[in-house]
């Protein structure tokens, strides 16, 4: 009777699949039989024989091969019982993992899997040797089902013959080098990517590695500010409304061509300039000083009020200002908009009027008599037609109608406003 073998055969492969160990038996390129714990996935196993493959000589005749090979950055000592040409014949074989990786490989190796960066190694021949998870992202699946796998099925002919023509410029070269390309997402979009392809050495072969950081949303913001941006200024130029951005500390960093022709100076001067500086003396500066600061303190986010400007030739000017802050990321606001809507008539600097005549301008303007005014008031007749007389001697009419004209083109009547009332009256808006 024969002695039964203290351990089966089935019991054999069970071990080896707890084993670091890979082993096959193949006959021709046809694997009949694979097992062991070396690999995760027979996708993995597959691709290791097939280094092997690549990598063997055929013997002449029956031996047992002994050597060792490198498989994704480990170490295995290779047995092979040759039956004939291994191409043709049946063949055997074992591999056995040897030495651990260090602590410092295998910190890498978690580093390289699981970096934001989408991370590549690919051969001569557009085959994927490695990949992380990031890459495998891309394209909806994971490296376990990519890696040994052609770049053609999983790109478009366009994609693909980019991918291969950079992968073959990079092996010509022998340099890494560091761009930015474009490809088609899975949804159909189109994606930007940037970042470095090299050489590596995978065993004897030189491959082709690439890591990459997805700029889509990047370009695509980058994108909308400059159409944003375009917008604004063709507003700016093209609306007609002087306008001017200001800075915190009152500098004048943008403006408007109407904005320079306003202040009757060139725009290249106006930029840097101050802008208290094109400010005459008014009553409602303090008020417009004070609103100010509310902007900066984000206290506000809108400004309206009356002020009067003063061009580079003397003449002073009363206009409608609108400010607005821009952002809102930070506690201070770090520029102001400031929009011109209404402008009076240019004329040259005379004394403010007393709020009293303002008041006779906006009755007389709705219509009322010097008694009706008079009686409106508690003054006396002749006080009423002194300030009518002082009226027509400092803006300029000769007659009540042309004095009411050049009341509202000087802005000293708020153009839209009835019954007639100041320009200055309306106190600054405020918006939150």
């Amino acid at each position: 009777m024969a002695e039964r073998p203290f351990v089966d055969e089935a019991s054999f492969k069970a071990l080896l699949e707890h084993l670091p160990v890979s082993w096959w038996e193949t006959e021709g390129e046809r694997v009949v039989d694979s097992g062991g714990g070396a690999f995760d996935d027979a996708r993995t196993a597959q691709r290791f024989l097939d280094t092997l493959c690549q990598d063997s000589v055929p013997e002449p005749s029956p031996e047992i091969s002994h050597g060792q090979a490198q498989f994704d950055g480990r170490l295995f000592d290779v047995s092979r019982l040759l039956g004939g040409v291994p191409r043709h014949g049946r063949a055997r074989g074992v591999a056995v993992e040897v030495g651990s990786p260090t602590a410092a490989a295998r910190r890498y190796d978690a580093f390289a899997d699981f970096a934001p960066a989408a991370a590549f190694i690919r051969d001569r021949d557009g085959c994927y040797r490695w990949m992380n998870h990031a890459y495998a992202h891309l394209y909806g699946t994971t490296p376990e089902h990519v890696i040994g796998r052609n770049v053609r099925e999983f790109n478009s002919p366009a994609d693909t013959a980019q991918f291969l023509a950079l992968d073959r410029d990079i092996l010509s070269r022998g340099k890494p080098v560091r761009h930015t390309l474009t490809y088609h997402r899975p949804d159909g979009g189109v994606g930007h990517a940037a970042g470095h392809r090299f050489p590596v050495r995978e065993g004897d072969q030189t491959c082709v590695a690439g890591i990459y950081v997805d700029i889509t949303d990047y370009t695509r913001a980058l994108s909308q500010r400059r159409e944003a941006e375009e917008s604004l200024y063709a507003l700016r130029d093209h609306s007609g409304l002087p306008c001017a951005l200001i800075s915190a500390g009152g500098r004048i960093q943008q403006a408007s061509s109407a904005a320079a022709e306003l202040l009757h100076t060139r725009l290249s001067d106006l930029i840097g300039r101050r802008a208290h500086t094109v400010l005459a003396p008014a009553p409602e500066l303090d008020a417009l000083q004070r609103g100010w600061g509310d902007l900066i303190a984000r206290r506000r986010r809108r400004v309206e009020t009356s002020t009067v400007f003063v061009d580079t030739l003397g003449r002073q000017r009363r206009v409608r200002l609108h400010l607005t802050t821009m952002g809102r990321s930070s506690a201070r606001a770090a520029s102001v908009w400031a929009v011109i809507t209404h402008q009076g008539l240019a004329h040259p600097a005379h004394p403010p009027l007393t709020a009293s005549q303002v008041r006779i301008l906006s009755l007389l303007a709705g219509g009322r008599s010097n008694g009706e005014i008079a009686a409106s008031l508690r003054l006396s007749r002749q006080t009423v037609d002194y300030h009518l007389s002082r009226l027509r001697d400092q803006l300029g009419a000769a007659t009540r109608p042309e004095l009411v004209a050049r009341a509202y083109v000087l802005g000293i009547l708020a153009p839209q406003a009835w019954p007639p009332r100041s320009a200055t009256a309306t106190h600054p808006h405020s918006a939150t």
